[in-house]
């Protein structure tokens, strides 16, 4: 995918419904994000959906502000991912695939294998050796083939690859569906907002599923007349692996070479992100900024949410550390983030986090 590209109107020949966004399109009838099946590249009637979509966008106060923050952690795997997974597993089916790869640090693995089973696809899942126990279950659980590689997050997407020489490749990174489930995000934003849009946005960086899918849809609503400006985006990284924001700091638009180390964000943990060009240049567009956190600041993050109720895996805390650090930096009175993954994802380390 190129950003320049016209990305709403087909992939493969096969035509959105609607090109224009027009909010009287959009199927109230629907509670899900197939609301918006009319600027989807699938029809709804080949839909493989779990329920996943408009998660509430709660107002919350974080470091002394509110913000809305959208319960992601609450989509029927327990992360935003099942936005992607509905939409790529709903063409996947569509076109006759009967087995699919896929390469993951967790979650989107998670997400795969959840509507591949849902859809009666075979699943191979290639993720980290170091993978939280509790996804490796959850994959598991869903009857998908596990595969542990030794390695960093290069190393798992080198094994999927050479599996996905028999197989469909899923890929939440390379594959374009993926990022057309993930645009609904955006649109869902600016819908509960009365259909305004956020000053700003901050959101996690690790492939970049989210951030280019929030870039494409809040584009394809400026450029629809439905809202009137684009929220700067905040690109939230760990300072242990962060080839983006060394990258935007020193003026690039390809990532840097990075000695990534441990975080405790294991999410957004990639170190050579394969559409980091194009999450650089989403970023720049919209007048936003990278930052990075500290696993230090991550648990102070995760322990502020917690007080307030809120359940959520580390790397979703890093996200809110990166708020924190934003609203230092960057102007504007409306904010929008989110809780990004479930806390039942990373029980070992939240329990290590709380024995400490």
């Amino acid at each position: 995918m190129n950003l320049e590209q016209d990305t709403f109107k087909s992939y493969n020949n096969e035509p959105f419904n609607a090109d224009v966004f027009d909010v009287k399109l959009v199927d109230s009838n629907l509670s899900g994000l197939w609301r918006y099946h009319q600027f989807l590249p699938v029809n709804f009637k080949d839909a493989i959906t779990l329920g996943e979509g408009y998660t509430p966008l709660l107002p919350v106060k974080l470091f002394g502000k509110q913000v809305f923050v959208k319960q992601e952690q609450l989509s029927p795997t327990g992360s935003y991912k099942d936005r992607g997974a509905s939409v790529l597993m709903s063409y996947a089916k569509k076109i006759g695939v009967t087995h699919v790869v896929q390469d993951s640090s967790g979650n989107a693995g998670c997400s795969i294998a959840a509507y591949a089973a849902n859809a009666g696809i075979g699943c191979d899942i290639f993720v980290p050796a170091d993978t939280s126990s509790a996804k490796l279950a959850q994959v598991r659980a869903y009857g998908a083939n596990l595969f542990l590689v030794d390695g960093d997050r290069q190393a798992t997407a080198a094994a999927a690859l050479l599996a996905a020489q028999k197989a469909y490749y899923a890929s939440h990174c390379y594959n374009p569906y993926f990022l057309q489930g993930t645009k609904t995000f955006a649109y869902e934003v600016c819908e509960q907002m009365g259909w305004k849009t956020p000053d700003v946005i901050v959101l996690p960086a690790g492939n970049g599923t989210l951030i280019l899918g929030c870039y494409i849809g809040f584009k394809h609503l400026f450029e629809s007349n439905v809202i009137a400006k684009m929220p700067k985006i905040v690109a939230v990284q760990a300072a242990n692996c962060a080839p983006l924001y060394e990258a935007w700091k020193q003026g690039l638009n390809e990532p840097v070479k990075v000695n990534s180390g441990l975080t405790l964000a294991e999410g957004i943990a990639i170190a050579e992100p394969i559409r980091g060009k194009e999450m650089i240049s989403a970023v720049n567009k919209t007048q936003g900024i990278f930052v990075t956190v500290s696993d230090d600041e991550v648990v102070g993050a995760l322990k502020l949410c917690n007080s307030q109720g809120f359940y959520i895996e580390p790397t979703s805390a890093a996200t809110i550390a990166g708020l924190k650090k934003a609203q230092e930096i960057v102007e504007g009175e409306t904010w929008v983030t989110l809780f990004s993954g479930h806390g039942l994802k990373s029980t070992e380390k939240i329990l290590a986090i709380l024995d400490a």
